[in-house]
């Protein structure tokens, strides 16, 4: 018995790193698609996102299943908790990168202002998925904790871009709306940054028994 519920305690951790990865696409792709001005490009992040709804049914199906069919162990019953409280985090992350996707398409190919800190932002947060899903396969404390130490990284850009978008505003305030269009989009990213310490946090959660909201 105990062996098929860790073959399917390992089948929800592939199931987390494929949801995982669909994120780190969406974010990507919405990212390339602001950079080049594509909208093409951005309206392929839409479909993209559906398969991350699609994935979070599934393995909150998953989930359920192996809390009502199992007897998990504390341990294991944080694990699966913590599953649940992640993939809602990823989904708002998919979320996001199709609201950063839309925007895009609004732009109608204008060149991005700002790029350097926007595209700087969009590879921290990838990073940050990225390795917040690793820290939960490995139950390894020290990369969820670097994690939550990283989003500094996006909120300093974000405080940037924002100074820089309000001194645009205040010298050319008929070009507001775009400055205001980009402001949305580094709020995305900046949002998605704490999604992924949501997901860090769960994962030292996973392992520790203690959550942050419970040390407050």
């Amino acid at each position: 018995m105990r062996s098929r519920f860790d073959e399917q305690l390992t089948l929800l951790s592939r199931e987390l790193i494929e949801m995982g990865a669909l994120c780190e696409e969406v974010i990507s792709m919405a990212s390339r698609a602001l950079m080049d001005g594509d909208a093409t490009l951005a309206r392929r992040v839409a479909p993209l996102d559906s398969e991350i709804d699609h994935k979070e049914r599934s393995i909150e199906s998953m989930c359920l299943k192996l809390l009502l069919q199992q007897q998990p162990v504390a341990r294991d019953l944080r694990q699966i908790s913590a599953a649940l409280k992640m993939i809602t985090d990823m989904e708002r992350i998919g979320d996001q990168a199709e609201d950063i996707s839309e925007i895009v398409q609004f732009l109608n190919g204008r060149t991005v202002e700002n790029a350097d800190l926007l595209q700087e932002m969009s590879r921290a947060v990838i990073k940050m998925v990225t390795e917040s899903v690793d820290a939960y396969v490995k139950h390894d404390i020290m990369l969820a904790e670097k994690v939550v130490k990283d989003d500094d990284i996006v909120d300093s850009c974000f405080t940037t871009v924002k100074h820089k978008l309000i001194d645009a505003i205040a010298a050319n305030p008929s070009d507001g709306e775009y400055a205001l269009d980009l402001m949305m989009i580094a709020k995305y990213f900046e949002r998605i940054g704490d999604h992924a310490v949501n997901i860090a946090e769960w994962v030292i959660f996973s392992v520790t028994g203690v959550h942050k909201e419970e040390e407050a």
